[in-house]
């Protein structure tokens, strides 16, 4: 189950107007976290990322399941029951012994595949999967949806990261 405020944040990112994606973000930083703490593992940061979108998907946020060829067969079947299942809206309890059964095999898992590193990594090979139009209007979007609260601390971060890099390779 998803913790309360993960679910309200989420809420909120879809009232904001952002993208049904961005809000089951807020269920995968969720994941991250969970691994980091201890709580279970995972054994690459893309079942992580799986474990969150399956999350939100059963909480209601409106994740399409992946197109036809884009996941295993396997995945998108269960995509799209996560998927049925969240958007009915009944919610049934979940089994004890089956969630108990699945956080025991989680345990057994590394807890490596959430480190900065292992994320970056992950970020770098989705965006190269990515066409230089799709980046593009990406931007774009994060343009209109910001804000100009959130234009200004994007060009802040934006310039911090530019000035950091700059005094790397200064040094090196």
């Amino acid at each position: 189950m998803p913790e309360k405020e993960t679910l309200e944040r989420a809420k909120e990112d879809l009232r904001e107007g952002k993208s049904p994606k961005t809000a089951a973000g807020e269920f995968i930083h969720e994941e991250i976290e969970h691994v980091r703490e201890g709580k279970h593992g995972v054994r690459s940061p893309q079942q992580a990322i799986a474990i969150g979108l399956s999350k939100a998907r059963r909480a209601g946020i409106p994740v399409p399941p992946p197109a036809k060829g884009k996941a295993k067969e396997s995945t998108r079947t269960s995509a799209e029951r996560d998927y049925e299942k969240g958007q009915s809206g009944d919610r049934e309890k979940p089994s004890a012994r089956r969630s108990r059964a699945r956080e025991e095999v989680l345990q057994r898992e590394p807890h490596s595949t959430a480190s900065h590193q292992a994320l970056s990594r992950q970020a770098r090979k989705a965006a190269k999967s990515r066409t230089s139009k799709e980046r593009h209007d990406a931007a774009e979007k994060a343009v209109r949806t910001k804000g100009k609260t959130g234009l200004k601390q994007a060009a802040k971060k934006a310039a911090a990261t530019r000035s950091r890099t700059r005094t790397r390779k200064r040094a090196a």
